[in-house]
């Protein structure tokens, strides 16, 4: 689908969408607890809906419910075994966290599996977690292709002990930590310092308190070094909370809040948690470092322009909003340095290469480092054409920016915003922008 976007300001209010990094925490959780659960839940998107397919081939069944989601969870025997399916064959679509979530639950639990994906989903690393597994007793197949066969199962007689670098995806912290919730075993997680992205670990260690794991970290010397461990005490199990909620998304919030920055009558954006544990709410310290007027009230954030000015952000514990902070930076005075983001060259797209191409296409002055980006801002980007390169993120982005252009904007492959948030031109529709679309 190719959108194409006659530029007009966006100003308004709009609702934000359900965290789907809290989605897939609840969901997991829920799915094998004691009791059914009932989570409140605003929205959905094809990464949520993977995970739900994912449960659902384990044993568990989700149903759709007028406020969220009831998830009835997987069976256990007498003495408390889960009874995942065996043999089940999980397609995670595109989503890593679906992937990275359930490749040591499945191994812990023992249940052969075959797990599935899309897009570049093959191509994002493993590594070291499957390393990790595979020394703990897990059989896997070779990683880089799908499907990826697991079998066997983590061995006791190797402990529950995992050491990992700091510098790798917080996501395998999060999956060996539910892993360890949801057969009971407990864990330890090892990770050496300086940890990155540790807000999304204390989301998952949110998520399992919810459903009362208590799970506790504490900052150890060691003979390698300084690490972060995490730990979770063996013989808990996952309790149902009867309902638990999915909180509005930050990351998402984030490119109207840049569009917000952007413009002389502001946006707003309600259904946000001001505490939550979301690393990606930093986005309004950041707009405000860069001169955007932040306000807060209740449950909401509003954004107008001020005097955007650039400035030097490192993103490493919150990566998700370099296209906002880049959409803002594009007509920004002065020039923004982005760092610590080496790893969005390993998201949807090449995230570093794409946002800086999106910018440049549009009249921008954009470039790539090793590990962020510089971008000189402009009075006006002119408008062009975008290749959004199946990266929803993408999308979003060139569609704020082409917002405030002086041109209309072509955005090729725009469907890719089903990915976290299937009804955003509907609600870039309701803060006055001017959207028209072409089907291929």
């Amino acid at each position: 689908m190719d959108v194409t976007i006659t530029p007009h300001e966006l100003s308004g209010q709009v609702r934000a969408v359900a965290s789907k990094s809290e989605a897939h925490r609840v969901l997991i959780c829920a799915a094998f607890a004691d009791a059914v659960t009932d989570i409140d839940c605003n929205t959905t998107s094809q990464d949520i809906e993977a995970t739900i397919l994912c449960l659902e081939a384990l044993g568990a069944r989700v149903a759709s419910t007028q406020r969220g989601f009831r998830v009835v969870p997987v069976p256990r025997d007498d003495a408390g075994a889960c009874l995942a399916a065996s043999g089940a064959t999980l397609d995670c679509g595109e989503s890593g966290s679906t992937l990275r979530f359930l490749l040591p639950v499945v191994a812990a639990l023992g249940c052969e599996a075959r797990l599935t994906g899309h897009g570049r989903l093959a191509e994002r690393p493993l590594s070291p977690l499957y390393e990790q597994l595979v020394a703990h007793g897990a059989s896997l197949s070779p990683q880089g292709a799908f499907p990826l066969v697991v079998g066997g199962a983590l061995d006791a007689a190797a402990g529950t002990a995992y050491t990992l670098p700091g510098n790798v995806s917080s996501q395998f912290v999060s999956g060996l930590l539910m892993a360890g919730a949801i057969t009971g075993t407990g864990v330890e997680v090892r990770v050496g310092e300086p940890v990155q992205s540790k807000p999304y670990i204390a989301l998952t260690c949110c998520a399992l308190a919810t459903f009362g794991i208590n799970a506790t970290v504490a900052r150890e010397q060691t003979a390698e070094g300084p690490q972060t461990v995490w730990r979770i005490a063996a013989g808990t199990r996952l309790v149902s909370p009867g309902t638990a909620s999915v909180a509005g998304d930050w990351s998402n919030a984030s490119v109207w809040l840049a569009a917000g920055a952007l413009g002389t009558a502001g946006v707003e954006v309600c259904g946000l948690d001001l505490k939550s544990p979301q690393g990606d709410r930093s986005i309004m310290g950041a707009i405000a470092l860069m001169g955007g007027r932040v306000a807060r009230h209740g449950s909401s954030v509003s954004v107008v322009r001020d005097s955007l000015a650039g400035r030097t952000i490192n993103v490493a514990d919150c990566p998700d909003l370099v296209p906002a902070l880049a959409a803002a930076a594009s007509m920004a005075s002065g020039t923004t340095h982005i760092t610590g983001a080496a790893r969005l060259r390993l998201k949807e797209s090449d995230r570093l290469a794409t946002v800086s191409a999106a910018i440049n296409a549009l009249g921008g002055k954009a470039e790539e480092t090793q590990d962020g980006l510089v971008i000189t801002g402009v009075d006006k980007l002119r408008g062009g054409a975008v290749d959004a390169a199946n990266d929803h993120r993408i999308a979003m982005m060139a569609s704020v920016c082409a917002a405030f252009a002086t041109g209309p904007t072509t955005i090729r492959g725009a469907e890719c915003v089903a990915k976290s948030y299937p009804g955003f031109f509907d609600d870039f529709a309701k803060l006055g922008g001017i959207v028209s679309t072409k089907e291929n």
